[in-house]
């Protein structure tokens, strides 16, 4: 499955939309993600599974990449 994660880049940071990333990783689970990135110093805000017709959207822009962790 592929996961759209929203984040700030410093854990210390408050969520605020107009700083907020996001990025796209594969993973079996929500918990599997949450692994990968318990080391990189993000702010998770929020993890999205990514149905395919959302996929094929997220796919569109020029932005879409997946992230090796």
């Amino acid at each position: 499955m592929i996961f759209k994660v929203l984040y700030q880049e410093l854990d210390t940071e408050v969520p605020v939309r107009e700083r907020t990333d996001s990025m796209y990783l594969e993973a079996e689970t929500e918990r599997q993600v949450r692994e990968k990135l318990k080391n990189a110093g993000f702010n998770i805000e929020y993890i999205q599974v990514l149905d395919e017709d959302h996929l094929a959207y997220e796919q569109q822009s020029e932005d879409f990449r997946l992230e090796q962790f």
